[in-house]
């Protein structure tokens, strides 16, 4: 099942656990997968802090892409993998990025603080899918679904709203009532100074 998702993204999947460590695949590649799409970029969330990723992959490359966000890139034969611990996060000041953020050894932690359903699933190293937000039956149903409060999710990072739109026009999918009116309520909210 994973060998579509690419050996490098297995391989750090497996490192992560053969460590100690819980590690998922998640995001836009599982949704992709899932819908039997062209995979995008590997990303792998993880209850492994930064520095504890740093030691499992210490015979690769480790970019500090997202530090303060708990993100780091693993070159692995060349592919770079996304790896984050598990977060919370605070108040978006500029409704773009959130003021800080606190590491959680909890996945449900991090899948609550994500934009859509069909982007809070996790794929294991065995082949577990885990989907506490319903993402995998709104995909199958082809609707987009803010997971929690779409006013919230919205008003922390308002390019939410663009990739709403996007989605459901790309997908073909529609968007959720409680989501459509959401996208409405907070159209002109400001990233710094420009509108969305």
């Amino acid at each position: 099942m994973l060998e579509e998702f690419g050996s490098s993204a297995v391989f750090a999947l497996n490192a992560l656990k053969n460590s100690g460590f819980e590690a998922y695949l998640v995001g836009g590649s599982v949704r992709d997968y899932l819908m039997d799409m062209p995979l995008g970029d590997k990303d792998i969330t993880t209850n492994a802090t930064p520095d504890c990723v740093r030691g499992v992959f210490s015979r690769f490359k480790v970019i500090d892409t997202g530090i303060r966000h708990g993100t780091v890139t693993v070159l692995i034969d060349g592919e770079p993998i996304e790896i984050t611990t598990y977060r919370t996060e605070s108040e978006y000041g500029d409704n773009r990025h959130p003021d800080s953020v606190s590491f959680s050894k909890n996945f449900s932690d991090d899948v609550l603080r994500r934009d859509f359903t069909m982007n809070g699933i996790g794929i294991s190293a065995d082949g577990e899918i885990r989907d506490e937000v319903g993402g995998k039956q709104d995909i199958e149903n082809k609707i987009i679904r803010s997971i929690g409060n779409p006013i919230d999710r919205f008003s922390e990072d308002a390019l939410r709203i663009m990739r709403a739109i996007r989605f459901a026009s790309v997908l073909g999918f529609e968007i959720e009532k409680n989501t459509e009116n959401a996208v409405l309520s907070k159209r002109n909210l400001q990233i710094g100074r420009a509108h969305v």
